[in-house]
C-alpha cells in the first residue's frame, strides 16, 4: 500500500493519497482545490487516480474533488446519507453506510458518522492481502486528535435552524460506535490544530482508536449524553464568515479552476485607476512594515498561514481586489486564496511608495502607554479577539468587538474617544487597525504586545 498525508498549514486541512502499488490505482480523500499536488504524487509513483472521495460537504475550504475528477477522469464517491435537502447536487457515485470501495487490493468500508454534519462518513481501510483486519480510518471532521467535530456549523454557517442540538446528539451516538473499533486502528482526521472545525484540536497529525479513548475528552462522557452535548456546544469559536459560501459551493455545480492562475503586476496607471475607482487593496506585508507606511484605505492581512482565513472573513466574493506583495509570493498567496474560492485577484503591486500617494502610518504603542491610556475616561479599549478568549480573561474595562465582524459593529466603537485596540499578540489587531482607519476612525492606537505580553508581565485580567 502507498500512503501520503497532504497537509495545508494555511487551513490546517488534511487530505490523503492512498494507492495500491500492485494495481497502480489510487484514491484521494478530501482533495484541496489546487489539486496539482495529487497529480505530482501519482506521476512520481507511477499510479493512476481512479477514485476521489469526500468525508462530507465541507465548510472551511473549497473542495478540489471536481477539479481533480475533471483532469483525471476518476469517479467521485460521495455521501448519500443524511436528509434529502442536504445532498450533493452534481453527478457522483453515492455512498451509504456499509458500502465498500475497492481500489486495487485495498478496500474502504463506509461508516455513516453523523454529528458534525448529517451526511458525514468515515472510510475504514483494509490493506488486502496483507491482512483482513482494518488498519486505518479516515474520519474527516468526525474524530480529531483530542477532539470531535463541532455540530453547530450547519446552523451557524448554512442557516439550517435547529440542527446543532440534533447534531450534538448524533455525534454522541457516533462516537459510541467509533469506540467499538479495534484499538490499533490508526485515526487520520481531516484537520489539525488551528482549524475552526473544533475547539481543541491536537497538533499531532494522527492517532489511534485506543489513544483517543483515553485521551480525547469526548470519550470521557461515555454514559453522560447531556454532559457531552453541553460541553460540545459550549465555547465553540466563531465560524468564519466564508464558511457559508463554502457550504454552498461544495454542494452545487460551479465553475472549475484546474490550474493555478497567474496574475499580472499592475502598471502605475493601471493601479491608480483601479485604486481611485475604489478597488480594495489587501496589503500582505508583515504588520511592522505595514505600520511604517501604508496606502490609505488598504487592509493589512499578513501573508502567513492565517491569510486565507482572514481573507475569507473580510473579502466580498463578488468584488475584485488588489494585493500588495512581492512577485515571488504571488503563487503561494494565489493558492491560499483559491482554497477558499477567492479568485477575483485583479493584480498586484510591490512598492506602496511608488504611486505618489501620501502614505499613512500606524500608531503602535507599548504596554506602559497602554496602561496609562486605559485609565482615562476619554479612552475606549477594544479587545478584538474571539468571544471565548475574551471571556477567559481580558483587561478591566475593555469592550469586545471581534475583528472578523468589526465592520458590522462599528457602532460599538466611539468616534468621540481615543480608541486603543489589542488582540493576543498583534496580528489581528493589525487587521483591525487597518479596518478602523479605512472606516474613518483616525484616533486609533494599537497596543501590539496584546494579551500575551500583558499576562507575561503579571498584569491582572477579568473573567466573564
Amino acid at each position: 500500500m502507498f500512503f501520503q498525508h497532504v497537509y495545508d498549514k494555511s487551513l490546517a486541512q488534511a487530505s490523503y493519497f492512498i494507492g495500491c502499488q500492485v494495481k497502480g490505482e489510487a484514491i484521494v480523500i478530501d482533495a484541496q482545490r489546487d489539486m496539482d499536488v495529487y497529480l505530482k504524487i501519482a506521476e512520481q509513483n507511477n499510479m493512476k487516480i481512479t477514485h476521489i472521495a469526500e468525508t462530507h460537504i465541507h465548510a472551511d475550504f473549497l473542495s478540489g474533488s471536481r477539479e481533480l475528477a475533471a483532469v483525471t477522469g476518476a469517479t467521485m464517491y460521495l455521501s448519500d446519507e443524511g436528509p434529502k435537502d442536504w445532498k450533493y447536487e452534481f453527478d457522483h457515485k453515492g455512498l451509504l453506510h456499509g458500502d465498500k470501495i475497492h481500489v486495487g487490493n485495498l478496500s474502504l468500508e463506509i461508516l455513516h458518522t453523523p454529528g458534525h454534519t448529517p451526511e458525514s462518513i468515515s472510510f475504514l481501510l483494509t490493506d488486502h492481502p496483507a491482512t483482513d483486519k482494518p488498519v486505518m480510518i479516515f474520519t474527516g471532521d468526525f474524530v480529531f486528535v483530542g477532539d470531535v467535530g463541532r455540530p453547530d456549523l450547519l446552523e451557524k454557517a448554512a442557516g439550517v435552524v435547529g440542527t446543532q442540538e440534533k447534531g450534538a446528539v448524533q455525534m454522541y451516538e457516533s462516537i459510541q460506535r467509533f469506540a467499538e473499533l479495534p484499538e490499533y486502528v490508526q485515526v487520520w482526521p481531516g484537520h489539525g490544530a488551528g482549524s475552526a472545525c473544533g475547539k481543541s484540536l491536537g497538533s499531532v497529525p494522527s492517532s489511534t482508536v485506543g489513544y483517543e479513548k483515553i485521551r480525547n475528552w469526548a470519550f470521557q462522557y461515555a454514559s453522560d449524553e447531556k454532559g457531552f452535548v453541553d460541553y460540545l456546544l459550549d465555547g465553540q469559536p466563531e465560524p468564519p464568515k466564508y464558511f457559508a459560501k463554502m457550504k454552498h459551493l461544495n454542494k452545487v455545480e460551479r465553475p472549475l479552476l484546474v490550474e493555478v492562475p497567474q496574475h499580472a503586476k499592475l502598471s502605475k496607471a493601471q493601479f491608480l485607476k483601479a485604486y481611485n475607482d475604489g478597488l480594495k487593496v489587501i496589503d500582505t506585508r508583515n504588520k511592522v512594515d505595514f505600520a511604517k507606511g501604508f496606502l490609505p484605505n488598504s487592509i493589512n492581512i499578513q501573508g502567513n498561514n492565517s491569510f486565507s482565513t482572514w481573507a475569507g472573513w473580510l473579502l466580498n466574493y463578488q468584488e475584485q481586489f488588489i494585493l500588495v506583495a512581492e512577485e515571488s509570493q504571488m503563487e503561494d498567496l494565489t493558492r491560499k486564496l483559491m482554497r477558499v474560492g477567492l479568485d477575483n485577484i485583479y493584480g498586484f503591486i510591490e512598492d506602496v511608495s511608488a504611486y505618489d500617494l501620501e502614505l499613512q502610518t500606524a500608531d503602535v504603542i507599548d504596554m506602559e502607554e497602554f496602561k496609562a491610556l486605559a485609565k482615562k475616561d476619554d479612552v475606549q479599549v477594544v479587545d478584538v479577539r474571539n468571544t471565548t478568549e475574551f471571556k477567559a480573561g481580558h483587561v478591566q474595562g475593555a469592550d469586545h468587538v471581534f475583528v472578523g465582524t468589526i465592520e458590522s459593529n462599528l457602532d460599538k466603537i466611539s468616534k468621540d474617544k481615543q480608541v486603543v485596540i489589542h488582540c493576543q499578540s498583534g496580528d489581528r489587531a493589525a487587521i483591525a487597525y487597518s479596518l478602523l482607519r479605512k472606516n474613518g476612525f483616525d484616533e486609533v492606537k494599537n497596543y501590539s504586545g496584546g494579551m500575551k505580553e500583558w499576562l507575561e508581565k503579571g498584569n491582572e485580567v477579568v473573567k466573564n
